[in-house]
């Protein structure tokens, strides 16, 4: 399980990293770690959840939160979503990394993607669902 949470982790950092660096939000200061103040975070809203918490907030049966293999990334509207959403493509397509389900999802004024890799069997299903 430590090799699948450090893959996770690289996932998020390298959103994080491009994301900010493409909002001008990421110092390039003169040594690593050297940071913007306005740097912005990824915000997960969910990741594992059991069976009850899976039930009571409306996830779907068989969801890869059940596993693990799932976050929510919390979006600050449908700009981010969608830059969150391509940027997660291109790391995918540049590092030939697989992923299970990027789905990008709204319900009121919220916003988020839904985003899953599995130790195998991913699928690379791509949906919006956005009512």
């Amino acid at each position: 399980m430590g090799i699948f949470l450090r893959m996770w982790c690289g996932w998020l950092e390298i959103l994080r990293e491009r994301y900010n660096r493409k909002n001008g939000n990421l110092s390039l200061g003169p040594g690593p770690g050297d940071r913007s103040e306005e740097e912005i975070p990824v915000l997960i809203s969910s990741g594992y959840r059991s069976e009850q918490v899976n039930m009571k907030c409306g996830g779907a049966k068989g969801s890869n939160h059940l596993t693990g293999c799932a976050v929510d990334i919390r979006c600050l509207g449908p700009e981010q979503m969608i830059r969150y959403a391509c940027l997660l493509l291109d790391t995918a397509d540049e590092n030939g990394w697989v992923f299970d389900e990027l789905i990008q999802e709204k319900r009121g004024t919220t916003y988020w993607i839904h985003f899953a890799v599995r130790p195998k069997d991913n699928r690379r299903k791509i949906l919006f669902d956005c009512r």
